[in-house]
């Protein structure tokens, strides 16, 4: 095999990024796959030692044993399955064909007198063990990697929602000047949608099933060789004692209706942390935000002065790549011909991939949240040079006073024109209403028309 280093990698994954991405090296790399499958072939057999039928039995030492060889599976034991498989090892001609090896490198690790190696991948097929391998790899690498930053993400915005949830700034829609906001109720939308995505993928990996049917789904070679077993008992039972829910009726195949929904889950937490970053990007933009500046780095290898917002957008990036995996793993492992063809299997390699670009930009974007901090003044200053903004509220009291012309006397002001408090006070000059209420419409500011917005990061985010 060869090594490369980082600048020879293939895929930016393993090279420009791989500092990012080693985290998910237990859980996405082929290591992980081959140990996983070993850890299913064993477990496998110690289950079938446990029935009354089989002739045979394996003892607590020799199960610890047997268990060592996934529990401590490294990289030299990586090199001898793959030799098994490409090129042969010792008596094993090359079997091109990852599962086999596997069985022959349980064999090969047989405790001394244990006879049982006809009994490894009993009755099985290469399904069997792959997709509970696959999702014991997923699980973990979603709930021990993924979901931990995700968090982490969340815990930065609830930090500037609460720190800035008095902060008036000016809301957009449509890109137009709206009415006014505070940065930190912007920030503690995406905290509470990011909360609820978190728990759709937490439902969605708790949900992952694993099959043990055999060839077609039908136990067959397992009721031939004994009719007198349950077998659909034998195998809900085994993939529960591997922490996944058993899938009873399937072909070949795990249907993989349980990926897809994890996929899907991703991708919305991704989606809710895309339309973040466009936000952010923006408000850097507008000078809404400012950024700290790294000692030493480069903005720009032409303009000294920049300093530009590279966390956001790397993290769009990587999170459109990510989505786009995840839409096409999603729609493709949930489709197969009749009961099984092969196209899926290199498919599902690229898991990992997905999860990876997930994993760089939830990392990116938490970056990027640490560098920012909310320029008060220039938001003040927006509030102040849009005054119009205060017809919502004007227009609001007139209404409740009883005015049925009040929205169409603040749309000739404001309408498509820009209008100053001066004018507001004039027209609050001629209205028909009480000394009382025309004080209430006097003190409105732009400044301090922000509603609840500070109360809702206070009563939502607790």
């Amino acid at each position: 095999m060869t090594d490369r280093s980082t600048l020879q990698a293939v895929s930016p994954l393993d090279g420009r990024y791989a500092r990012y991405t080693e985290p998910l090296v237990p859980y996405a790399s082929e290591q992980a796959l081959l140990g996983a499958r070993l850890e299913v072939e064993v477990e496998y057999l110690i289950a079938l030692s446990d029935l009354d039928v089989t002739p045979f039995e394996i003892d607590a030492e020799q199960r610890t044993q047997l268990r060592a060889l996934y529990e401590d599976f490294d990289e030299e034991d990586a090199e001898i399955v793959k030799r098994i498989e490409t090129t042969g090892y010792k008596d094993y001609s090359a079997t091109n064909h990852d599962v086999k090896a596997v069985e022959y490198f349980v064999r090969e690790g047989l405790p001394e007198g244990l006879d049982v190696a006809n009994w490894i991948h009993f009755g099985l097929t290469s399904e069997d063990a792959n997709n509970l391998a696959y999702r014991l790899l997923v699980k973990p690498a979603v709930e021990d990697v993924l979901v931990p930053q995700l968090r982490a993400v969340r815990d930065a915005l609830v930090e500037l929602a609460q720190k800035h949830r008095d902060l008036p700034m000016l809301a957009r829609t449509h890109g137009q000047p709206a009415t006014p906001t505070t940065f930190g109720k912007e920030m503690a939308v995406y905290a509470s949608r990011l909360g609820r995505a978190i728990a759709r993928i937490e439902r969605a990996t708790g949900d992952l099933s694993g099959k043990l049917a055999g060839a077609s789904g039908t136990y067959a070679a397992h009721h031939a060789a004994y009719p007198e077993v349950d077998w659909p008992a034998f195998a809900e039972s085994f993939v529960d004692s591997l922490g996944l829910e058993h899938e009873p009726l399937t072909t070949q195949v795990n249907p993989c209706d349980d990926l897809q929904a994890v996929f899907d889950a991703l991708r919305g937490a991704n989606n809710v942390l895309l339309d973040l970053d466009l936000d952010m990007w923006l408000y850097v933009s507008d000078r809404y935000l400012g950024q700290e500046a790294t000692e030493g780095e480069t903005g720009s290898s032409t303009m000294p002065h920049k300093v530009n917002p590279i966390d956001f957008e790397n993290s769009e990036g990587n999170l459109s790549k990510a989505n786009a995996d995840l839409v096409f793993l999603g729609d493709y492992v949930t489709s197969s011909r009749l009961q099984r063809d092969l196209s899926d299997s290199t498919v599902k390699r690229n898991i990992g991939a997905a999860f990876a670009h997930c994993l760089i930009g939830y990392e990116k974007l938490q970056r990027g949240l640490g560098k920012v901090t909310p320029n008060a003044d220039v938001m003040r200053e927006d509030l102040a040079s849009n005054p119009e903004i205060i017809g919502e509220a004007v227009q609001t009291i007139l209404r409740r006073e009883g005015h049925g012309d009040a929205y169409e006397q603040v749309k000739a002001l404001t309408r498509g024109q820009r209008a100053s408090l001066e004018d507001f006070q004039a027209l609050f000059d001629e209205l028909d209403v009480p000394d009382s209420v025309r004080e209430e419409l006097r003190t409105l500011t732009p400044a301090e028309y922000t509603g609840l917005g500070d109360e809702l990061v206070t009563e939502q985010l607790r």
